[in-house]
């Protein structure tokens, strides 16, 4: 009976101050628990042979946390999650959810037992996956010229020395410029030299999500663990968390705490920090602190360099005439690709590469097939891909600002473009009348005159649905 109570009051003081209970009650707990599953389970033998080589290092009111001690067995355990929490609230007699992670190095001395279970090492393309890197950007196939060279140069200064040189850095232009593939090539850079470094590249609007999903589950220590210790952060689109208070409040600590540490930020927006709408003004001067470098629209000697790069990298045949009339035509860089790409698939079997009137002929039957293949839904896509907005959120009573732009953006070329009625559109977008059309029409009418990255948005998102395959 006493020994019972003894036991009552041990466990309370365990969940209730789980800081106290390090070393030496934990160990007892955990082979507690080991005698557990094998007086359960004694044909678990490797099972129970890779528990008995992890430690318990944590609990709390509902969570434990084990230390792995590599990466093979953090491998092998995470697959059998569910049911080591099953067994541990058991043996506790509560509802617990287990944190796996490796705590100390993968080499072992004699005294720990011999080796590690598994010798496990990521290839290098493992750990560019793992920081969130595309392998196709690279510094290496950036085409440089007078429009984003200071850009190049500055990226160059962060890689010879990250956390020293331009912390944050901060890149801004309007779509398709090179900014991601400027930032992520960087991050491969630094990688590249030193594997071991703790990089990530984020999208604005993933940040925002993992911390919406961090405080419903309850798990913003391990959310802050994993920015706050990073030795390279790059957010792409930054302006997304403008006007989110509590993302702004996080990304405002994770910034002073990646800075602090020596580390560095990277920053794209498609604007300067001081035309970010609802922007705290704190953040704002952080961003001010570092480089910032606005990086223009590719002219035509840099957009022939791109496709010369693409060319290469597909394996393409191309003359330089053809390269030229393409550059000429198309002002997107993300467009480039895709045309000649198109254009080389219609040449196969009939000529030996692509040359300029393989080139015309393309953008002739374009031209002769008009707007006649595009669909409002086609328009309503590409504007919402281009925005990073969902399509559903076009049709309902959102106003947020980049939502309610986009919206505008869709109601100007289905009208001036594809010269639909009014009703027409206000029916297809969910409008109540078409007076918020004629509204829309006329605002984007006068964005375009003064606002010379709308113009150039507009601009190409018509050519891209000319030129879409």
């Amino acid at each position: 009976m006493a020994l019972a109570f003894f036991c009552a009051n041990v466990y309370y003081l365990w969940i209730s101050y789980p800081h106290v209970f390090f070393g030496p009650m934990l160990s007892s707990t955990w082979q507690g628990f080991l005698n557990e599953i094998e007086k359960n389970n004694p044909a678990a033998t490797v099972y129970l042979s890779v528990l008995k080589q992890i430690r318990l290092v944590e609990v709390n009111s509902d969570r434990f946390t084990i230390d792995c001690r590599n990466q093979g067995m953090l491998f092998y355990l995470a697959k059998k999650k569910g049911e080591i929490e099953a067994a541990f609230s058991r043996f506790v007699k509560k509802d617990m959810r287990a944190d796996l992670m490796v705590r100390v190095s993968t080499k072992k001395t004699k005294k720990d037992g011999g080796e590690p279970l598994l010798s496990f090492k990521p290839s290098i393309d493992d750990v560019f996956a793992r920081a969130g890197l595309n392998k196709k950007y690279q510094l290496e196939n950036f085409a440089v010229s007078s429009t984003n060279q200071v850009a190049f140069a500055a990226a160059q200064a962060v890689v010879d020395n990250p956390g020293g040189a331009y912390n944050p850095l901060f890149l801004h232009g309007g779509v398709g410029v090179g900014k991601t593939h400027l930032a992520q090539a960087v991050a491969r850079k630094i990688l590249e030299t030193r594997a071991d470094k703790h990089v990530l590249f984020c999208p604005g609007d993933n940040f925002t999500n993992e911390l919406i999903e961090a405080i419903r589950g309850k798990t913003t220590p391990r959310f802050r663990r994993k920015y706050r210790g990073l030795d390279l952060l790059i957010i792409d689109d930054v302006q997304f968390i403008a006007g989110k208070m509590g993302i702004q409040e996080e990304f405002f600590h994770t910034f002073n705490s990646v800075i602090s540490a020596g580390g560095q930020i990277i920053l794209t927006s498609d604007r300067p920090p001081e035309e970010i709408k609802n922007l705290e003004d704190r953040l704002r001067s952080r961003f001010r602190g570092g480089m910032i470098v606005d990086i223009q629209s590719p002219d035509f000697e840099l957009r022939s360099a791109i496709l010369l790069i693409k060319a290469t990298e597909k394996n393409i045949p191309v003359t330089m005439d053809a390269v030229k009339e393409i550059a000429q035509r198309v002002e997107d860089t993300r467009a480039l690709e895709g045309s000649l790409v198109s254009i080389y698939a219609r040449t196969i079997g009939n000529k030996d590469q692509v040359d300029n009137e393989a080139v015309s002929s393309f953008f002739r039957q374009k031209t002769e097939a008009g707007l006649k293949k595009v669909s409002p839904v086609d328009v309503i896509r590409l504007v919402c891909s281009v925005y990073h907005v969902r399509p559903s959120q076009i049709k309902d009573s959102t106003r947020e600002g980049h939502v309610a732009l986009s919206r505008q953006i869709i109601m100007y070329v289905l009208r001036q473009t594809m010269r639909l009625r009014l009703e027409e559109i206000a029916f297809i977008l969910k409008r109540k009348d078409h007076t918020t059309v004629i509204h829309g029409v006329k605002k984007i009418n006068a964005l375009v005159v003064s606002n010379p990255i709308i113009k150039q948005e507009v601009d190409r998102i018509i050519q891209s649905l000319h030129l879409s395959p």
